[in-house]
């Protein structure tokens, strides 16, 4: 691939829980039934994709390392969701999962891995790039990849690092990415 900055795309990276799907709390999306899209998310991810912007979802399922779920299952609840987003031309055109117990890998969130592999993988320029989240360890996993703008939306968790933006629900994620992509 050449990497030359006039070919790389950017890309908008989504956290999933709390962001691509309506969260689940502190517990875990198991099976495809239990995944719901949030408000609004497919419009958002629509016009990422119309703004010439990859879509690249970077997401921390620790249940499967737990053992509350495992791989085949956390892939057809990601095949639902491309299945859902398909007819709005919203799919994802890169699926990045950290599946690990906390503390026993090197691609854990803040850690900047997976936005890294997606880099290399679909020729993104981090530095047009964002990412949307509803952590704190999700804006430091951009902070640490050099993506330089984040979105997040607020969630049950304390905002602890800034934000380029910061939305109360994803249901005002596409006037927002509309005007700033």
């Amino acid at each position: 691939m050449n990497d030359s900055p006039a070919l790389l795309q950017p890309a908008v990276f989504f956290d999933r829980d709390g962001v691509v799907n309506v969260s689940p709390g502190e517990g875990y999306v198991l099976k495809p039934e239990d995944f719901h899209l949030s408000p609004g998310i497919i419009k958002a991810l629509a016009i990422c994709h119309q703004r010439g912007f990859k879509l690249i979802l970077v997401t921390s399922q620790q249940g499967v390392g737990k053992g509350l779920m495992n791989q085949p299952t956390l892939d057809a609840i990601h095949v639902a969701m491309q299945e859902a987003l398909a007819p709005a031309d919203a799919c994802f055109d890169g699926i990045y999962s950290c599946t690990h117990l906390s503390g026993t890998c090197s691609c854990r969130k803040p850690s900047p891995e997976m936005i890294l592999q997606a880099q290399r993988e679909h020729g993104i320029d981090l530095t047009r790039s964002w990412l949307v989240g509803d952590h704190d360890r999700d804006i430091q996993m951009a902070v640490n990849a050099g993506v330089p703008k984040t979105i997040r939306i607020l969630s049950h968790h304390e905002p602890g690092i800034t934000a380029t933006h910061t939305l109360d629900s994803t249901e005002g994620l596409t006037a927002l990415l509309a005007e700033v992509l």
